[in-house]
């Protein structure tokens, strides 16, 4: 199960890689539509109206695709920002309970999260609701990498949580986790 897990949190990761990457393409294509546009009008004059339509548009989907989709990830790689200062000075069980709660009052914020996301892209999908864009892209698309993300990182903290209760998993002082 634990391979499967880490497998599944690696797939994650890897989509939000691709969104990155997204990213960059459509921005370069954009950058390069700049360039040639300032070229033509050097060279004749006149300058061209060369561009990737709403290419801002899908690059903030990306980023909230990539950034939600990494963060089961980044959590069970030890790269989220953790306050490991007063943790490093409790003894084993003290600070078991510790980062059960912590995890737990994570789990519980990143579950209510996923559940109204959810109901969000719902409610997009069921009125249609439309992007502004010049490229009209239906919500509940771009919507449901932000569900998926949640819906992830909610069961990393779970399965870090059940971790956690079997004493399987601590804290390592600089903020990553040792099991």
């Amino acid at each position: 199960m634990r391979n499967l897990l880490d497998r599944f949190y690696g797939l994650s990761l890897g989509l939000a890689a691709i969104f990155l990457f997204a990213i960059c393409v459509i921005v370069l294509a954009q950058v390069g539509c700049n360039i040639f546009n300032s070229i033509l009008k050097m060279t004749t004059g006149t300058a061209g109206d060369y561009t990737i339509p709403s290419y801002a548009e899908f690059a903030g989907f990306f980023l909230a695709a990539s950034s939600f989709l990494a963060l089961a990830g980044t959590f069970r790689g030890g790269a989220h920002i953790r306050v490991s200062l007063i943790l490093m000075q409790l003894s084993d069980p003290v600070r078991r309970v510790f980062e059960a709660i912590a995890v737990l009052l994570g789990l519980v914020m990143a579950s209510y999260l996923c559940y109204y996301l959810a109901a969000l892209m719902y409610e997009s999908y069921e009125y249609g609701d439309m992007s502004p864009g010049i490229v009209p892209v239906e919500l509940w698309i771009p919507q449901s990498a932000l569900v998926l993300g949640t819906a992830v990182f909610s069961i990393s903290l779970f399965d870090s949580f059940i971790q956690i209760l079997k004493g399987a998993v601590r804290a390592h002082p600089d903020g990553g986790e040792l099991e």
